[in-house]
């Protein structure tokens, strides 16, 4: 390997490195993301993070000796491979993309789908959505295979919908891109919601003297709205893993406290504690929870992209789905065991030690809110593209993320109530993308490399068209026929999350739009001034820790 960097020493250097199976090696070939200097190349950004003049440095060095040449390519080679990811790193990156707000649901999504059943739902698509995380890193580095000049010396923009495009073509691209904007616009509606909701509680209970009046769900979103608003007319960040990395901080300290929280009323709730039959509705609905708490692998690709040594993603999303599910098992087991039915949305508000509660609501918000600001960045760009609106900071972006970020808010004010949007998302958008499309991609991309191997292409060349019939002739019968058993059964619960969750919109539980005024009213009743939200346990929500019940008066008994 380092005979023939010595016989191409000015060749530009992979960002992929796909095929070296030295570490040391390898970190020779991982070089900085290069200038697209082709016009074909339009998910490409130049490489213009030099400071000063750089670029006109580069361009100078250029036209010299072969020695500056190859200087300036080592110096920025070293350069990339020392500020690249590390495979644990991924890992935990992995972590803050997927952990979140599945936290304060997946407990109520085993209640509902039975201790059984719903184990058995946890555990299996956790497993599977770690086998499609696997295709999607083999994916990448097949593209960067086929396509060296492409995907192995430039940045791509949107990998994810450039996976669409390599294995299936223009219309699968442009339909991957549509429901990633899907996804992205009610993923902002539901951190939204829950960090609207969260906010609205700790104000009315650590500020007693200060807030006088109801502040309820409806009336705090538009208001952590427009708070948020100016975050968002930034440009978006060449470098946002500090806000990720954050978010995964606050929410595994959250998972810390809920764990402290629940086992400091074990004594108490558990003896009182009422587990519901089994119910195929409440099961299917809860499978939209647990896709939604494992999903999030558009942003794989991304991840991918940015490590020193790509072909080690597989690696990275073993140690992130176990750490996910480090979280997720005690909170849901400790959750389903002592407090039975009585939760409700969110486990925190069954927790009794007021301080506990409040410091794992405001870790949650906080995540909400750093998520929320990371997620609808890529659908404001992708808006102002469609748009044609100028890079530059001007009116034409305030109009633009505004009216974005206003219809965020009117749907949070449609639907107040992020449990039956958290599973409208599981059910078909998460469920494509973390799913189906990944088995689809991998069919397709590797069909004509089943006998041939892997072929390296031009990059504006596609690989043969390739039918689904070439498909089960030359893909070996393991593969295919596991691929296929998921995109069968996530087609076969995504509809079924996504029916059941239309189901509970219709029910007399969904309180109904905001902007009416009895139900504006109804949302408002949840939060009384000087007392924090808490739902005692038991099957009647009636018991407490505490010698007197006022926490137990907040319950709103229409539910019963």
């Amino acid at each position: 390997m380092l005979s023939r960097a010595a016989a191409q020493p000015y060749s530009r250097p992979l960002l992929c490195a796909p095929n070296s199976d030295d570490d040391d090696d390898e970190d020779e070939l991982v070089g900085p993301r290069t200038v697209c200097g082709e016009a074909k190349m339009s998910e490409c950004d130049q490489f213009e993070q030099q400071s000063g003049g750089g670029i006109l440095l580069k361009r100078w060095l250029s036209g010299r000796s072969n020695w500056f040449k190859r200087y300036n390519s080592d110096a920025l080679s070293h350069r990339r491979a020392r500020t690249g990811l590390g495979w644990v790193t991924a890992a935990l990156f992995i972590v803050a993309d997927i952990a979140g707000g599945g936290v304060v649901a997946i407990p109520v999504a085993l209640l509902n789908s039975g201790l059984f059943m719903g184990s058995i739902a946890m555990f299996s698509i956790c497993l599977t959505f770690f086998y499609t995380a696997h295709l999607i890193g083999k994916n990448w580095v097949t593209m960067c295979t086929k396509w060296p000049e492409v995907y192995g010396k430039v940045h791509c923009r949107k990998p994810y919908p450039e996976m669409a495009y390599r294995a299936m073509g223009q219309r699968a691209k442009s339909f991957t891109s549509a429901i990633l904007n899907i996804m992205n616009f009610c993923i902002s509606t539901v951190y939204l919601l829950l960090a609207a909701q969260i906010l609205s509680e700790l104000l009315s209970s650590m500020f007693p003297n200060v807030v006088q009046h109801q502040i309820g769900l409806c009336s705090m979103m538009p208001i952590l709205a427009l708070l948020l608003l100016p975050v968002t007319f930034l440009k978006s960040p060449q470098d946002f893993w500090l806000a990720v990395v954050t978010a995964m901080v606050t929410t595994t300290l959250s998972v810390l406290l809920i764990v402290f929280g629940t086992f400091l009323d074990q004594p108490a709730c558990a003896p009182y504690a009422h587990h519901p039959s089994f119910n195929s509705g409440s099961f299917f609905l809860s499978i939209g929870i647990f896709f939604f708490s494992f999903g999030g692998h558009s942003v794989f690709p991304t991840i991918q992209h940015d490590m020193r040594r790509p072909k080690k993603f597989t690696r990275s999303s073993f140690l992130a789905f176990a750490i996910v599910a480090s979280m997720y098992v005690p909170i849901s087991f400790f959750g389903y065991y002592v407090y039975g039915d009585s939760l409700h949305d969110s486990i925190i508000s069954s927790i009794q030690t007021a301080p506990i509660q409040q410091f794992a609501n405001l870790f949650i918000a906080l995540h909400c809110i750093l998520t929320l600001t990371v997620v609808i960045n890529p659908l404001n760009q992708e808006i102002e593209h469609i748009l044609d609106i100028p890079h530059q900071f001007g009116w034409q972006r305030i109009v633009a993320r505004t009216f974005v970020m206003f219809s965020v808010v009117f749907v949070g004010l449609t639907v107040p109530s992020f449990g039956p949007i958290l599973n409208l998302i599981g059910g078909t958008t998460v469920a494509l993308t973390s799913a189906i499309l990944p088995c689809l991609f991998d069919l397709y991309l590797h069909s004509s490399d089943n006998k041939k191997g892997v072929q390296k292409l031009g990059g504006d060349q596609q690989q043969n068209s390739t039918n689904f019939k070439r498909i089960i002739e030359t893909t070996p019968f393991p593969k295919l026929a596991l691929n296929l058993s998921v995109i069968v059964l996530a087609i076969l619960c995504g509809f079924a999350a996504t029916y059941s969750a239309f189901v509970e919109l219709s029910t007399s539980r969904f309180s109904g739009p905001c902007y009416l005024s009895s139900t504006t009213n109804l949302a408002n009743k949840a939060i009384t001034t000087g007392q924090q939200l808490m739902h005692c346990c038991g099957q009647f929500r009636n018991i407490t820790r505490y010698d007197n019940g006022f926490q137990c008066q907040l319950v709103n008994r229409e539910e019963f």
